[in-house]
């Protein structure tokens, strides 16, 4: 298998990433609250101004994307709090790397921005995507909420895990 590359996307780039997110929304709908067809019939306006919202990353092998993860300000926080989401990996290049790849360059360059720690919520009965995130440093938090779509994979709520970006003080979000 060949090399992945991560890069970001600018708000010229809104082409690109709406074809991952599209291919995301009908591989994996149940890991969304949006829908393929709600999405499909958005403008360029729509995906320009989405793209300004939060930083977005596509993970590419050979030219061709295999994944996208979302970086932004966590909601709740004081803004110093940055928030991983979106997360999505194409099902062939699964357990290859990419998502590793895309968590580790949301998470630099989150710091980059200034944020003292990274926020990914996770499906509490999602053991997979627990113990990948607890693999990549993430810690659990006592902070809790309902999932936006309920499914028997990630179960009725998601816990916020913490990952501290830089010199570690201890799980400090304040939702």
């Amino acid at each position: 298998m060949s090399d992945i590359t991560v890069r970001p996307l600018g708000e010229d780039d809104w082409e690109d990433y709406r074809s991952v997110r599209l291919a995301a929304l009908r591989e994996s709908p149940e890991a969304f609250v949006a829908t393929v067809e709600e999405e499909e019939s958005y403008d360029e306006d729509f995906w320009r101004e989405r793209m300004q919202r939060s930083a977005r990353l596509v993970a590419e092998r050979d030219g061709v994307a295999v994944g996208v993860v979302s970086v932004g300000t966590a909601k709740a926080s004081d803004g110093s709090a940055g928030e991983l989401f979106g997360l999505w990996v194409r099902p062939e290049a699964r357990g290859s790397g990419v998502a590793t790849h895309l968590v580790k360059d949301g998470a630099s360059l989150a710091a980059e921005r200034g944020h003292s720690h990274l926020v990914y919520w996770v499906g509490t009965e999602n053991g997979r995507a627990v113990a990948f995130a607890s693999g990549m440093g993430f810690r659990p938090t006592d902070y809790r909420r309902p999932m936006g779509v309920v499914s028997e994979e990630d179960g009725e709520e998601e816990i916020a895990m913490l990952l501290p970006l830089g010199v570690d003080t201890g799980p400090q979000l304040r939702l």
